[in-house]
């Protein structure tokens, strides 16, 4: 009877060709970031060249509230890690840092860590929720949630207190993050409020050189001096 039952359930999949099993469904692509609501319906620090956005810039954040939470998106040009800190300073040391890290899988992960002086060390309680994130065009991009709110805690700042927030990214290794990619990376320049939206642009290294007044006034010498020729 058995050997029946088989036979009989062997002929009637031989007549299911073609039939449409059930699949998992698909997955949404993830969505582009949107530089034109910067200022307007959500806060943009881009850190690079002039006019650059969130797939061009050195570095991009942006944060928006939606409800309980502040929403943030990163992205970098980097195949390793991008991140942002919380500071009560502009210096790393006691810092709250949510980083979206490349791993070997080709998957972007949300961690959480806290830098215990210059050294990042992975936090196990992730306070990051609605993860998602993608490698394309040697850029790490992400995007995540994280409650404005939160008990009172040392690795875990509330986001409704303003804070100084520092940009950093760089290489990972087997998933682990490693030394950021500049030395000395960007800090925004005073507090930020989660409840003001603010588009700020920060010029790197390679558009520094002619816009810093000392710059400006050696090159107003140096035209007057050519201009009038030595005595």
């Amino acid at each position: 009877i058995a050997v029946c039952v088989v036979v009989s359930l062997l002929m009637i999949c031989s007549d299911c060709t073609g039939y449409p099993f059930p699949t998992a469904p698909p997955v949404d692509p993830f969505a582009k970031i949107r530089v034109d609501d910067c200022g307007k319906t959500k806060g943009c620090f881009r850190y690079g060249k002039p006019g650059c956005n969130a797939e061009t810039c050195d570095y991009f954040l942006s944060y928006r509230r939606i409800g309980a939470d502040v929403e943030f998106e990163l992205s970098a040009d980097t195949d390793g890690w991008v991140a942002v800190g919380f500071s009560s300073d502009k210096k790393m040391g006691g810092d709250d840092v949510m980083a979206c890290v490349h791993d070997d899988n080709g998957r972007v992960r949300i961690q959480h860590f806290y830098n215990v002086g210059q050294w990042a060390k992975e936090i196990q309680r992730n306070p990051a929720r609605d993860e998602e994130g993608v490698f394309e065009n040697n850029r790490v991009t992400c995007r995540f949630k994280r409650p404005v709110y939160v008990p009172r805690e040392e690795t875990i700042v509330d986001l409704h207190l303003s804070w100084y927030y520092l940009f950093a990214w760089g290489p990972a290794i087997q998933g682990s993050i490693t030394r950021h990619d500049i030395d000395s990376p960007p800090v925004s320049e005073r507090v930020v409020s989660i409840y003001k939206y603010e588009d700020i642009f920060m010029p790197s290294a390679a558009y520094q050189t002619f816009s810093s007044p000392f710059c400006l006034l050696l090159i107003v010498a140096l035209t007057f001096y050519l201009l009038m020729g030595t005595p």
